[in-house]
């Protein structure tokens, strides 16, 4: 089974590029974040055309949650108790989407940004992180043998090598405390990092801005996840960052993230 992680930016503008590497990756799951489209603007039958069943979670051009799944796609979920909203009047956002497929808890998570370390949007991106932890956590109480994946785009670069320069970022969001230990308390509340064994930094990133060419330059970050409990983390083989994703006219600026897992 080959579970994968891809925040696309704009569903409806690379939809050609996500069916091509559909075809050409053979992934059995596949969590998209930052759909960016309405419940009437996702391309639901092309998706689907490609053998796939399909849930999305989106209100608006922001934000925006998918998961896609050939090995059956039950108990969807828009969302997660006691998670946070924003805006005014204040409302709970696109952002994390459930389903059970394959046997396994899938999660498509797309974190709030923080924008700035002392904007008002860091204090929730904390706040619905930690709900998410509270949440998570107490699914594994009920169930320490459940097989749950959290996966997306995190916003958060854990580590220093996780950026191309720490001097660069040293007053901007993604890695400053905060965000760094809210990452590491969903980590100790049992879903560990599957990825970083199989793909090692420093150096290794999933995502590049469009902006002073910085793929080209690899001035890059890592803040694309695949979070696991115990019993998911123990069918790991293997996993990959598709770094060549990102090349090319139209690519996103994420590269997708492919976990492949035992029977």
């Amino acid at each position: 089974m080959r579970i994968a992680t891809w925040n696309v930016n704009s569903i409806r503008s690379r939809i050609d590029r996500v069916e091509a590497w559909l075809a050409r990756s053979d992934v059995d799951v596949l969590a998209i974040q930052e759909t960016k489209a309405k419940a009437d603007q996702f391309p639901m039958e092309r998706l689907q055309a490609c053998g796939y069943e399909v849930a999305h979670h989106g209100f608006n051009q922001w934000n925006g949650v998918a998961i896609l799944s050939r090995v059956g796609l039950t108990d969807v979920r828009h969302g997660f108790p006691g998670m946070p909203s924003w805006g005014q009047p204040p409302a709970q956002e696109a952002r994390a989407l459930g389903a059970t497929c394959g046997g396994i808890d899938i999660w498509s998570i797309y974190a709030p940004n923080g924008r700035h370390l002392t904007d008002p949007h860091m204090d929730y991106k904390i706040d619905w992180l930690t709900a998410l932890r509270d949440e998570a956590a107490s699914w594994l109480a009920a169930d320490p043998t459940a097989q749950v994946v959290l996966m997306g785009d995190w916003n958060i670069a854990p580590r220093d090598e996780d950026v191309w320069s720490m001097e660069f970022y040293a007053d901007k969001s993604h890695v400053s405390p905060r965000e760094r230990a809210a990452f590491h308390d969903i980590v100790e509340a049992g879903f560990a990092d599957v990825v970083r064994p199989h793909a090692p930094g420093p150096g290794v990133y999933t995502y590049w801005d469009y902006q002073q060419l910085r793929f080209p330059k690899k001035q890059g970050m890592r803040i694309d996840f695949v979070l696991g409990s115990p019993a998911f983390a123990a069918r790991v083989q293997g996993a990959v960052i598709d770094r060549e994703e990102r090349k090319g006219t139209g690519a996103s600026d994420h590269a997708p993230v492919v976990v492949q897992l035992a029977d």
